[in-house]
């Protein structure tokens, strides 16, 4: 910065420069170049950390956000400068027209990176297609890599749809193939070690989620695995691990076992939040913005859009909300008692 200010042209571009958008930026100074959109509440799948047992209460079809609603929103975020867009659910690849979506979206001038989180149910079969369309980055869950674990967990069958997802991300040149894995203590903690060494062959980053609360998942901090302890048990079996540099608004702790062609991250949320480099915004697909994913006050951005406001009256509502971000989630004690949506339905 200092060699930028001490020459001209330099000093000019920094005075010049284009400002990140004031709308996007919170009290905090954070900005906000990352957006999440929840494409569909529904999902192939029954997690217990996501779903709650009984199901949940589906919005009708007529309150979601149509594709033209969702592609206008995006567009106006671009604008004001989100330059990543993940596409969400519940399970956003059981959405009839998600490759038109990413077709759409690749078309929005400004917007860097388009990925996906899925549940690798419908990976292999929609990804050559998806591709096509412009996809970037995707994110896989898969919380074992047992069998019979795995339907256990998320109370359907499916394993062998999700490894071969894996294995066709791959194929297709995604690098890294992000695979998504919450640690739960007395389910899959006993697989660390399998989850490493998943990656000594394959361009993979796993990352290992903490157990984080949400309503109707009976979260309880036995359950909760720290990052630290998790790491601990990864040195004894690798002592070689290393870290690795990370970006500053970056959600993960990254490592590697040297030679391993893939990676390890660790996502702490509940240990040590990442609230202070936030750059994530979130819209459900109830069409409502969340500014904090553990925060329970949300903003209709759909009613503002069916009512006919103008783009200028959106982007002050947004800009409004975005504004009240608070410096940080209430802790894990605190979430744990909070009412916020079910993880299915953010």
């Amino acid at each position: 910065l200092q060699e930028l200010q001490s020459s001209g042209r330099g000093r000019f571009l920094l005075e010049h420069a284009a400002p990140f958008s004031a709308f996007l930026t919170d009290s905090f100074g954070r900005q906000h170049n990352y957006l999440r959109i929840s494409l569909t509440e529904k999902c192939n799948l029954r997690c217990q950390y996501c779903m709650p047992e009984e199901g949940v209460q589906l919005t009708p079809k007529s309150e979601l956000l149509t594709t033209q609603e969702i592609i206008s929103l995006a567009r106006l975020f671009v604008k004001e400068g989100v330059e990543k867009i993940r596409l969400t659910g519940g399970e956003p690849l059981i959405r009839p027209d998600v490759v038109d979506i990413v077709g759409q979206l690749y078309k929005l001038e400004g917007l860097k990176t388009i990925a996906v989180t899925t549940n690798g149910i419908n990976l292999a079969r929609l990804l050559p297609r998806l591709k096509e369309a412009g996809l970037n980055a995707i994110n896989i869950s898969l919380d074992t890599l047992v069998p019979a674990k795995f339907e256990f967990i998320v109370r359907r069958k499916g394993f062998h749809k999700v490894m071969e997802g894996i294995y066709k991300a791959t194929e297709l040149g995604y690098r890294p193939v992000k695979v998504n894995c919450v640690v739960m203590r007395g389910f899959n903690e006993d697989e660390l070690l399998g989850f490493v060494d998943f990656t000594k062959d394959l361009p993979l980053d796993v990352r290992f989620i903490e157990y984080m609360p949400f309503d109707g998942n009976k979260w309880n901090f036995k359950k909760m695995v720290s990052y630290k302890e998790m790491l601990d048990t990864i040195k004894q079996r690798w002592p070689e691990l290393e870290k690795l540099p990370c970006e500053a608004s970056s959600t993960a702790k990254s490592y590697k076992v040297p030679d391993f062609q893939g990676q390890i991250s660790f996502i702490t949320s509940m240990s040590e939040h990442f609230c202070g480099s936030c750059n994530r915004l979130r819209i459900t697909a109830d069409g409502n913005l969340k500014v904090c994913l553990f925060g329970n006050s949300e903003v209709s951005l759909r009613d503002h859009l069916r009512s006919g406001a103008s783009e200028e009256e959106l982007v002050q509502i947004i800009g409004a909300a975005v504004g009240r971000k608070k410096k940080q989630h209430a802790g894990m004690f605190n979430i744990s008692q909070m009412k916020n949506r079910p993880m299915i339905l953010i």
